[in-house]
């Protein structure tokens, strides 16, 4: 009976589909480990911590130094009374820390930072901020974006907390002054990121998933016998996904134009360089990735395995502050994240070419390093 079922016509099928499908890379890359990397990556991101961090920006009055405590006499007077003064190497401003326990919704950490309006509405154009504290006429107003859930929360807590030696600060909302200035909005932070990933996608997918195809149906194998070099090929299909790149950001930026009213605050040609750089960068990786294998599903894992980690650190769809602060340093170095903090620096922060010109040289270097490696081992069949 064993010996039946075992020479079974059936039994052999699912033994051999199921020892194919276990020894795919990319197979078990999608089964496996994908959804563990994704929960490991959100899950460290957003799951509720002991301690939530929020900062909070307060505001320096024109004319007086940011050592000085005067400067924001309430607040300044109300962080000496109940704040621990945190020192900053390197950091003239003033910083404050409040730990506020709550053994049901978790503990709060309110990180106050003494700074110049400018340089506030920078941080909290790149995430970095909740709320920005300003005091006027001897009362605190508080700046912060109305549709950001986090912001309110702060607010919320902030309100509290200082209108316990202030009980008229919490009755009305006359100090509430909600942000407009542009660039402070969410979309505005995400459709930068969704230009830079437009450009990772197009090149990983386009370009390293098209030549694998290619080289598995046996249509690389045909071009050896013409007289073309391989840089030539390379070349030629970069340039074609680069200018349908162009395409498609354009095309984003001119619906965000329309619908949202998103515009280039910075300089437009270094953005372009920098869009190009990106797309050398991703170009380059790409090649060499697909340089020597002819196994799609193997070319899924390889994708994959550069694409996914990225989307979720990279601060495309939130900031990536949001992670351990052991792990920023990191993140920052991440080929995405430097192209699109780059992105969003010159569309909402109206940077130019001085403040970008490190992110060109890296991404720059890195298409070109990963072509030529590519190159060297690229391989026709």
């Amino acid at each position: 009976m064993i010996r039946k079922i075992a020479n079974h016509q059936l039994y052999l099928l699912i033994l051999s589909y199921f020892k194919e499908m276990i020894r795919e890379p990319g197979i078990l890359f999608w089964g496996i480990a994908f959804p563990i990397l994704m929960s490991l990556g959100l899950g460290v991101a957003f799951t509720r911590k002991s301690d939530v961090v929020r900062k909070v920006a307060v505001i320096n009055q024109p004319g007086l130094e940011a050592s000085q405590p005067h400067a924001n006499l309430k607040i300044i007077d109300f962080l000496d009374k109940h704040a621990v003064r945190d020192t900053v190497p390197g950091n003239e401003n003033l910083t404050y820390r409040i730990n506020l326990p709550d053994d049901k919704m978790g503990n709060t950490i309110l990180l106050f930072q003494q700074t110049g309006w400018n340089e506030a509405m920078v941080l909290l154009k790149r995430g970095n901020l909740n709320v920005v504290m300003e005091e006027k006429n001897g009362k605190i107003s508080y700046h912060f974006d109305p549709l950001n859930p986090d912001a309110q929360l702060t607010y919320l807590r902030l309100s509290k907390l200082f209108g316990n030696e202030n009980p008229e600060i919490i009755a009305n909302n006359d100090h509430v002054e909600p942000l407009t200035l542009s660039g402070t909005r969410y979309i505005d932070f995400l459709v930068p990121g969704l230009i830079a990933m437009g450009v990772m996608m197009s090149c990983m997918w386009g370009l390293s998933y098209g030549i694998i195809e290619k080289r598995s149906k046996k249509l690389l194998r045909r071009m050896v016998a013409t007289p073309m070099k391989k840089s030539y090929f390379l070349i030629a299909l970069i340039t074609v996904r680069v200018g349908m790149n162009f395409i498609e950001s354009g095309l984003l930026l001119l619906f965000s134009w329309i619908v949202f009213g998103i515009t280039i605050q910075g300089n437009l040609p270094s953005l372009i360089l920098l869009f190009i750089a990106g797309n050398i960068a991703f170009a380059g990786i790409a090649v060499f990735i697909s340089s020597h294998t002819s196994s799609t599903e193997v070319g899924n894992g390889f994708i994959n395995a550069i694409v996914m980690p990225m989307m979720v650190l990279s601060g495309v769809f939130f900031s990536y502050h949001n992670f351990p602060d052991w792990s920023i340093t990191f993140i920052q170095k991440l080929p995405l994240t430097i192209l699109a903090d780059g992105i969003r620096s010159i569309i909402i922060e109206g940077a130019g070419y001085k403040e970008v010109t490190i992110a060109f040289i890296i991404l720059i270097t890195t298409g070109v390093v990963f072509f030529i490696a590519g190159l060297k081992i690229f391989k026709w069949h």
